[in-house]
């Protein structure tokens, strides 16, 4: 997969909210966007990475960025994860990884010892215009809001 770097166009996509909504790339149009990729709803480091980007949302929002989740889980998994974590942000099923892999989100990875191809732990932002800002992929879930804020802050001075 290719991966994307600042400057490239962003990947159109729409893809099912946890109720069935359709979400596109396209309704964030105008505004900045932080598309972040995650493996498994419920896991460790997945619960982590939620949420945190919900304990940080109101101050990503004050600096302009709206926050979205995308896994290939499906639309229950994906609705069972925003009622048991709280979560406040949208949170897009993409089950045949299409969106994944246009984001150069779903690579070889390694867990427990075991390398295997899945879903990357990735975090793209988008500009007002569609171009991607960041690309950050296999990222650490602890700490990693507070260093996206610090790099975002970074690209507004």
């Amino acid at each position: 997969m290719t991966q994307l770097s600042p400057g490239d166009t962003a990947p159109a996509f729409t893809l099912p909210d946890a109720g069935g909504k359709q979400v596109s790339l396209a309704d964030y149009a105008g505004r900045r966007v932080v598309v972040y990729f995650y493996p498994q709803a419920g896991t460790p480091g997945c619960t982590t990475e939620a949420c945190d980007f919900r304990d940080n949302l109101a101050a990503l929002q004050q600096d302009g960025y709206d926050v979205v989740g995308i896994s290939p889980d499906g639309p229950e998994a994906i609705q069972e994860f925003i009622r048991d974590q709280a979560l406040t942000f949208p949170l897009l099923s993409d089950p045949d990884l299409a969106v994944i892999k246009a984001y150069g989100a779903y690579g070889e990875r390694t867990f427990g010892g075991n390398t295997s191809m899945g879903v990357l732990r990735s975090t793209v932002t988008v500009d007002e215009d569609g171009k991607v800002l960041t690309a950050e992929y296999g990222v650490s879930p602890a700490g990693h809001v507070a260093r996206l804020r610090e790099e975002l802050a970074g690209l507004q001075s």
